[in-house]
C-alpha cells in the first residue's frame, strides 16, 4: 500500500491508508487510546483498540486503519487504526514535551535541545516560511537575469574593513570567516552584470539580543548598468512581492500556525531621505544620532505607519560617515545608500557603489583602510565597472519579524551567538 501523508486525509474518506511518522502524542482512555502522528505535512489523529500498544513518544511508526469524519479531529477526520507497527523505537522520554513547547519559554532550554525540539510544528513553521521565502527571491531573480554566484567564505580582509571578524589560522597566514560576499560579488558584476548569492556570513560581534545571530543567512544581489540607487529599490519592491507571495501560497499553513500577521506583499514603498527621518524623530522627541539606532527605528515605523499605512519604508542618502567605504557619495555629504525598515526594524541594507578605481581608493584612505589589503578586489576595477549596486537581506531576521518571533534564534535551525556551539 502506498503511503498516505497527513495533508492527504481528507481525500481519503472511508479508504484504508498507510501512514508514516512520528508518534507525537498519545492518551490512554480505558478503553480506547487516541493518538497523533506527525509528518512533514501536519498531524493526524489516531483512535486504537485496547490491546495496541504504542511506544514512547517520537518512535518512528507505521499505521495501517481506515479514515472516518471527526469535526473534533485535526483537519475534521481521523484513523481507525488497524495496526500499528514501530520502526524505530524512542529510548527516552524527550527532554521538552513536543506538544506541549511553547516559544515562551525558557529559550535555553528550547534551544540546548533544538535537535528535538525542532521536531514540534510551531518550532519548525518557521524554517518552513524561511524556506518559502528563499525560494521566491531565487525566482524572481532567476526572471529577472541574475546568475546565482558562489563566493568565497574563507578571506583575507573583511568587506567592511572593520574588526568584527572571526580570525582563524591558514596554514602560514591569517584568515577570516567572510562577514560579506560584498567584494566579490561587485567584481562578478564585471561577469554577468546581475548576481545574487544565498549563502552563510559571520560577523564577530559580542551582543546578545534577540535578533542579532554571530553566523547568518544572507540574501545577496547586486546588478550593473544602473541610473542610481532608486533602481535598486524599484528592484527590491518586485522581489519582496515575490517572496511574500511564494510564502503565502506553499507555506500558508505554517503562517497560519504561528498565528502572526503576515504582511500582504508591498505594492509601493514609501521613501524618505535620512535627513526627513531625522526631522521626523526630532518632532516626536525620540533622540538620534548620524545612524538610526534600534528607538528611533521602531519610532520612525510607527510614524509611517500612521501616516501612509505602510509597514514598510526606504531610508534614503544616508550620511557617508555612517555607510561602508564602497557606497556612491554624493557632493552634499551623503551616499546614494538606504536602509529598508520592516514594522520599525532595519531588514535590508544597500546602495549603488562606486564603479570608478581612483574614487574607490580614496574612500578607502577615508575611511582609514590601506588599499593594499583590497588589492584582489581593486584591480577589477582598473578594466571598466558598470555603475552598480544592490543590497542584502538577512533571512532569518527577516523571517523573525515576518512572523514576529520573539527572539531570532528560532529562525534558524541551529542557530550560533556568542555563547552557542552546539548543537
Amino acid at each position: 500500500m502506498q503511503r498516505t501523508l497527513a495533508n492527504q486525509i481528507s481525500e481519503n474518506a472511508g479508504k484504508q491508508v498507510m501512514l508514516l511518522g512520528f508518534l507525537h502524542w498519545k492518551r490512554d482512555l480505558g478503553g480506547v487510546q487516541f493518538a497523533l502522528l506527525r509528518d512533514r505535512t501536519g498531524i493526524v489523529q489516531l483512535v486504537l483498540t485496547k490491546g495496541q500498544k504504542l511506544p514512547l513518544a517520537e518512535s518512528c511508526i507505521q499505521v495501517t486503519g481506515r479514515v472516518v469524519q471527526n469535526a473534533k479531529a485535526p483537519g475534521g477526520f481521523e484513523v481507525l487504526a488497524e495496526s500499528a507497527e514501530v520502526i524505530s523505537q524512542a529510548l527516552e522520554p524527550t527532554p521538552v514535551e513536543i506538544p506541549k513547547e511553547e516559544w515562551r519559554a525558557n529559550p535555553e532550554t528550547l534551544l540546548e535541545y533544538r535537535y528535538v525540539t525542532l521536531r514540534g510544528e510551531k518550532a519548525r513553521a518557521p524554517l518552513k516560511v524561511q524556506a518559502a521565502l528563499v525560494r521566491g527571491f531565487r525566482k524572481h531573480l532567476e526572471a529577472g537575469g541574475f546568475t546565482e554566484i558562489y563566493t568565497p567564505k574563507l578571506v583575507s580582509a573583511g568587506a567592511e574593513g572593520g574588526s568584527n571578524l572571526f580570525a582563524l589560522d591558514y596554514f602560514e597566514q591569517r584568515a577570516y570567516l567572510a562577514q560579506s560576499p560584498q567584494l566579490y560579488k561587485q567584481i562578478m558584476v564585471g561577469v554577468f552584470e546581475r548576481v545574487y548569492e544565498v549563502a552563510p556570513v559571520w560577523r564577530a560581534e559580542e551582543h546578545s539580543t534577540s535578533r542579532h545571530l554571530n553566523e547568518y543567512l544572507s540574501l545577496d544581489v547586486e546588478m550593473g548598468f544602473i541610473q542610481d540607487e532608486d533602481d535598486v529599490m524599484d528592484l527590491e519592491e518586485g522581489l519582496l512581492q515575490t517572496m511574500l507571495e511564494e510564502a503565502h501560497m506553499s507555506a500558508g499553513a505554517e503562517i497560519k500556525l504561528v498565528g502572526h500577521d503576515f504582511p500582504t506583499p508591498p505594492k509601493e514603498i514609501p521613501r524618505i531621505t535620512h535627513a526627513e527621518a531625522r526631522k521626523i524623530l526630532k518632532q516626536l522627541g525620540t533622540g538620534v544620532g548620524q545612524d538610526l539606532n534600534d528607538e528611533a527605528e521602531r519610532a520612525l515605523g510607527g510614524y509611517l505607519k500612521e501616516k501612509y499605512n505602510s509597514d514598510w519604508v526606504f531610508v534614503t542618502k544616508y550620511p557617508q560617515g555612517v555607510r561602508p567605504f564602497y557606497t556612491h557619495p554624493e557632493p552634499d555629504g551623503t551616499t546614494r545608500g538606504f536602509d529598508l525598515l520592516f514594522r520599525g526594524l532595519e531588514i535590508t541594507s544597500g546602495g549603488q557603489r562606486i564603479h570608478k578605481y581612483d574614487e574607490l581608493v580614496e574612500s578607502l584612505k577615508r575611511k582609514g583602510n590601506d588599499p593594499a589589503q583590497f588589492g584582489g578586489y581593486l584591480e577589477v576595477f582598473k578594466y571598466g565597472m558598470p555603475p552598480h549596486g544592490g543590497f542584502a537581506i538577512g533571512a532569518e531576521r527577516f523571517t523573525q519579524k515576518l512572523l514576529g518571533l520573539p527572539n531570532v534564534r528560532y529562525a534558524r535551525a541551529f542557530p550560533r551567538d556568542r555563547h552557542r556551539l552546539t548543537p
